[in-house]
């Protein structure tokens, strides 16, 4: 199979892959020029790692580490180790920030283009959080994202969404510059019915803040205070589908989370989207005014009688696509990004920036020696050159 990008280059790789796993990698845009990436790290070994670590997390704690570069992803140097996971570093104003959970919400700053990272301030205690690198939004000097609630305490079940809003040039880590929109709960908006695609999800999560910039689109909305969610879908049997909602910027400033709501009432609940039983990310080029996912596309497993599945199944992550779209409605593939060298090879959970012409992806990734597709071993970096000139619509 041919690949569209460059050999993988191995950002990492766990020195016990049986005790030590890699999630959550990000990229992200610094200063000048410099790009910035981090991945968390857990397992059973984990506490004999240097530096501090969450105290809740994936196998107990996990800890969150930041590596930036200044020659394009060329080479890579960690200036951060922080107590957080499912965290994503972004930039606003004058900072950078990463943004994660230790059970509570938390945030550290730094005010030199990531060379150092403030102590993690709280945002939020009350509730026990979740997320992963998903898609930030920026308009109207603001940033837009998304935390999610996790509805359980004695299972998991997911993520609902809460919508979140600061100004660019804000202090990111006080919490009073922060707006909080209600929470999304899907066991309250997702009807146990049958509806248009047959199929019926147990949660949703690893949301990711879009918006439709065509007035054309039947989403648009010409005062430009509405934004998209895309979510992951889990427990169907048919893979390749996300979850829908939508958020609202009122003009008193309050945001508001609901499902998109049709002609008729009812909620459009669902979209055909590669990829979409797992983490994916989308990211809007301004260049071509196109939308570019990366996703681990199911390619046979939709539907197959469970006795036919492999004994240790976490669903099919060894093949990561890249995909476009002019509307966030139909997606077209641009190519193979990577492939997983065995089934416990994984190639997932992927992060999507560009680089002038360039696309760099920053994957979840295993070989050989990793545990199992789900706990891998490697974080690794491809690059797809003249990624622009791969849509074919």
């Amino acid at each position: 199979m041919a690949l569209i990008s460059d050999l993988e280059k191995i950002i990492y790789r766990s020195h016990t892959p049986q005790d030590l796993y890699c999630y959550t990698p990000c990229l992200s845009h610094g200063f000048d020029g410099r790009l910035l990436l981090s991945f968390d790290i857990a397992g059973r070994a984990l506490p004999r790692e240097p530096g501090p670590k969450s105290d809740h997390g994936d196998y107990g704690s996990n800890q969150c580490r930041i590596f930036v570069s200044d020659d394009h992803g060329e080479s890579w140097r960690q200036t951060g180790a922080l107590p957080l996971l499912h965290a994503r570093v972004f930039k606003a104003g004058k900072a950078l920030y990463t943004l994660g959970h230790s059970g509570r919400m938390l945030i550290s700053r730094s005010a030199d283009n990531g060379d150092t990272w403030s102590t993690p301030a709280v945002l939020e205690d009350t509730h026990h959080w979740h997320q992963s690198a998903g898609t930030v939004d920026y308009r109207h000097g603001n940033v837009y994202l998304t935390m999610e609630h996790v509805p359980f305490a004695d299972h998991w079940a997911g993520g609902d969404p809460v919508l979140m809003r600061a100004a660019e040039t804000a202090d990111l880590t006080d919490p009073a510059n922060w707006t909080f929109s209600n929470v999304l709960r899907f066991e309250q908006a997702v009807p146990k019915t049958p509806n248009l695609f047959g199929i019926q999800p147990s949660c949703w999560l690893e949301s990711s803040v879009l918006r439709i910039y065509d007035p054309a689109h039947a989403f648009y909305d010409p005062a430009d205070r509405t934004v998209l969610l895309l979510m992951r879908i889990a427990g169907t049997r048919i893979n390749n589908y996300a979850a829908l909602a939508v958020g609202r910027e009122a003009a008193d400033g309050s945001l508001t989370l609901d499902t998109l709501k049709q002609a008729d009432g009812t909620p459009l609940l669902y979209l055909p989207f590669p990829g979409g039983y797992m983490k994916f990310q989308i990211l809007y080029d301004e260049v071509d005014r196109r939308y570019w996912s990366i996703a681990s596309r199911a390619v046979w497993s939709s539907l197959r009688r469970p006795g036919a599945l492999p004994k240790s199944w976490f669903g099919e992550r060894q093949r990561l696509e890249l995909f476009h779209s002019t509307n966030l409605i139909d997606w077209c593939s641009a190519g193979v990004v990577a492939v997983g060298p065995c089934d416990s090879g994984s190639r997932h959970y992927a992060s999507v920036l560009a680089d002038g012409d360039d696309l760099l992806v920053l994957s979840r990734s295993g070989d050989e020696q990793a545990k199992n597709s789900h706990d891998t071993n490697l974080i690794t970096l491809h690059r797809v050159n003249g990624f622009r000139a791969l849509a074919r619509d």
